[in-house]
């Protein structure tokens, strides 16, 4: 009797907790979305209308562009240089593992105002060297992605036995580009997806260092478009946090997916 008593206790505190939380999640949301279809504004036919935000928001048509560059670039990227070096760690030098995990997850404990003082001279020379355009953060926020992506293809990788399927393969003929595209590669697919759905939706969500290097993408543009139509710039705020939210939740399918295997 006493067992029933707590298991109805602990069921309402959990129920109470899931409703305070969601009800303080859920309340800005429906406020934004209030707040964007209110009178007779016509916000979201606007924003759904590309031609017409092109031509009446054209430094937001630009920041969502170039945010939309910065995180395919960022995701492809990211992957040509971690998962090669992640795999061939785990393979042939087992033992610098430390350090590569501590090199990809010092991003992390690094405040974005302190990168942004180191990489202000870097990014003196890629001026210099490339040009001044919005693409070239992908360098930097390659280096904000590591700690992420590195977690998630570490994960990832030690969930498969990646030394007997490469000796494997090894044994067979085939090359160590062979093992790492065909062997490896294909049984990290879940966690490689993973790494480039985080990626994305960090780098739409990014300000600090795009504001700081006086760049331009997504965030930046809400900015400045907050000062001159601030029902625009919440909803174009809500569509790129539903976005967000979208990849995250595709992201959590993709993992009960790959445990239910």
């Amino acid at each position: 009797m006493a067992r029933l008593r707590f298991r109805r206790k602990q069921a309402v505190f959990r129920w109470t907790t899931i409703t305070v939380l969601g009800v303080f999640f859920v309340l800005p949301l429906v406020a934004m979305v209030e707040f964007t279809t209110r009178g007779d504004q016509r916000t979201w036919s606007t924003l759904i209308n590309w031609p017409r935000l092109s031509e009446t928001y054209p430094d937001l048509a630009e920041g969502i562009v170039m945010s939309l560059g910065q995180a395919a670039l960022t995701a492809v990227l990211m992957l040509v240089l971690l998962v090669p070096t992640a795999i061939w760690v785990r393979l042939r030098l087992p033992g610098l593992r430390r350090l590569v995990e501590f090199l990809c997850l010092l991003p992390l404990t690094i405040p974005a105002i302190v990168l942004v003082v180191g990489l202000a001279p870097v990014y003196a020379w890629v001026n210099y060297l490339i040009g001044g355009s919005s693409l070239t953060l992908t360098f930097a926020y390659t280096i904000l992605v590591l700690p992420y992506a590195y977690r998630a293809i570490d994960a990832g990788l030690s969930a498969i036995d990646v030394r007997t399927l490469s000796e494997a393969a090894r044994s067979l003929g085939s090359s160590w580009f062979t093992v790492i595209t065909r062997v490896v590669l294909p049984n990290i697919r879940s966690a490689v997806l993973s790494a480039a759905f985080l990626t994305v939706a960090l780098v739409l969500g990014e300000f600090t260092i795009a504001s700081l290097l006086n760049r331009t993408n997504l965030q930046v543009a809400i900015n400045f478009l907050g000062k001159s139509s601030a029902t625009m710039s919440v909803a174009v705020s809500l569509a790129a946090l539903l976005l967000a939210f979208v990849l995250l939740l595709l992201l959590s399918l993709i993992g009960d997916r790959k445990k239910t295997r």
